[in-house]
């Protein structure tokens, strides 16, 4: 019976000690996360339920863009008039030294003056605002992927034959040569120009960016149509 007692005594000593441990463990919570294939979760009760961590192992980092080969033709022809096109819903008459309309603090010297570097300080230094500049008011982003792509550099000037190039990279990613080719219909093309270029209607009338940061569409559909059946023979091509 000592025997019995003793070793229960001792399980009784055993369970608090464990349950005192088990207390001390939760009250560590806060401060502790359990590493799950790859992600790490707070186990606090209070935690905010957004609390998860991604090791940097599983973070992808952006491969700067690599040089592209373009075959639109660089002056004159189809891709010309599209640019005339897209330029008149874009910048209006200010054209090459377009400037967004909502930048309060505009660059220090005209565009077609600056550097792409200097185009680059400007940004920076004017956060909070719209950075579109140019005849095809390029963003900030796809300004930085597509001089990667074209292959410039920050001293390259921002000149009318620079955006001209730029623009055209955008154009072959709408689809311009597989239109050219009859492998997408015109219709088809004009939409794709609509989703990089917010001045541009889709075929409900709208701009795809409609009410985003006061984008609208500034030509309509009809519009936009009839400039496209001007440039392109609409005999060769869809136009559905």
């Amino acid at each position: 019976m000592k025997k019995l007692a003793a070793s229960t005594a001792f399980c009784l000593i055993a369970a608090t000690l464990s349950s005192a441990a088990s207390a001390n463990e939760l009250a560590r919570f806060d401060s502790r996360k359990i590493a799950v294939t790859g992600l790490n979760f707070a186990l606090s009760p209070s935690a905010s339920e957004s609390r998860i961590h991604l090791n940097r192992s599983m973070i992808a980092t952006p491969s700067k863009p690599s040089a592209r080969r373009l075959t639109i033709p660089t002056s004159g022809g189809p891709s010309a008039a599209v640019r005339h096109v897209i330029a008149t819903a874009e910048a209006g008459g200010k054209g090459y030294d377009a400037v967004q309309h909502g930048a309060r603090i505009k660059p220090p010297k005209r565009p077609t003056g600056m550097t792409i570097g200097e185009i680059y300080r400007w940004i920076a230094a004017t956060p909070g605002q719209p950075h579109a500049i140019g005849r095809y008011q390029f963003i900030p982003n796809t300004l930085k992927t597509l001089v990667a792509e074209a292959g410039l550099n920050r001293n390259d000037v921002f000149t009318p034959q620079v955006q001209d190039l730029l623009a055209d990279f955008l154009l072959e990613d709408a689809g311009f040569t597989p239109f050219m080719q009859g492998k997408i219909s015109r219709h088809r093309f004009m939409e794709n120009l609509a989703r990089i270029w917010a001045g541009l209607p889709t075929s409900t009338g709208r701009s795809y960016y409609h009410g985003h940061a006061g984008n609208r569409a500034v030509i309509t559909w009809n519009e936009f149509d009839s400039h496209m059946k001007s440039i392109f023979d609409s005999s060769l091509r869809g136009t559905s």
